[in-house]
């Protein structure tokens, strides 16, 4: 663990401030379920800690359809989600007008895309992706989902499609699924803190940023 705490120093923001690391995946439907909570920690900790998206890779990729019994555990989950977190949403029409696929490494891939083009979209392109899968139904298995995603936010289509299924970027992606397994952060959404060589976990309570505040600004 040491030399992991080691490597995180080398690799994080050239800062003193401490640095939050968020491990999830963009098509993980409990990180869309935290995604209120989590802007309301992002704001709080605005100028006192910095943080950094980790993907954990949840489904590596898969070209063939999801089985009826994947996709009756999926939309059961959805379920519990929404009477678990009041106010979170999800669109069913989904699994009437797509074909889901298990992967979800084509949409952390993307993310990888948006963030190598423009750092600070990042965050943007990852509620974008969960906006169209959860909400409006779109299927972010798919590339031509993801760049149109990428069109919208003002990114270089070409140069987004050439990256998506390269070589460098799958290579990003396997680093950063194996520095979160490192971590320990094998389930997403996850958090953890790097504060003074000190790594801590923070525990999650997705209907109560300011637990999750309290662990990270004492």
């Amino acid at each position: 663990m040491h030399s992991i705490i080691h490597l995180l120093l080398i690799l994080g923001p050239n800062s003193s401030l401490p640095t939050l690391y968020y491990t999830h995946d963009p098509m993980c439907s409990w990180c869309w379920a935290f995604k209120p909570a989590w802007e309301k920690v992002r704001i709080a900790i605005d100028d006192k800690v910095n943080y950094r998206y980790l993907l954990g890779g949840l489904a590596p990729d898969n070209n063939l359809p999801m089985g009826l019994e994947t996709q009756n555990y999926v939309q059961t989950n959805w379920e519990k989600i929404q009477k678990t977190v009041p106010g979170i949403e999800f669109n069913f029409d989904f699994w009437r007008l797509c074909e889901p696929k298990r992967s979800t490494y084509a949409a952390c891939r993307a993310v990888i895309c948006a963030r190598k083009q423009q750092p600070r979209v990042e965050a943007f392109y990852i509620e974008a992706i969960q906006h169209g899968y959860y909400l409006e139904a779109k299927n972010p298995s798919n590339d031509h989902v993801l760049i149109d995603i990428a069109e919208k936010l003002g990114l270089g289509t070409k140069q987004f499609a050439e990256d998506l299924n390269s070589a460098e970027v799958q290579n990003i992606l396997n680093r950063e699924i194996a520095l979160s397994q490192s971590l320990g952060m094998t389930s997403f959404p996850s958090l953890k803190l790097l504060s003074g060589g000190v790594l801590s976990t923070i525990e999650i309570d997705y209907n109560n940023p300011d637990f999750i505040i309290a662990q990270i600004i004492t």
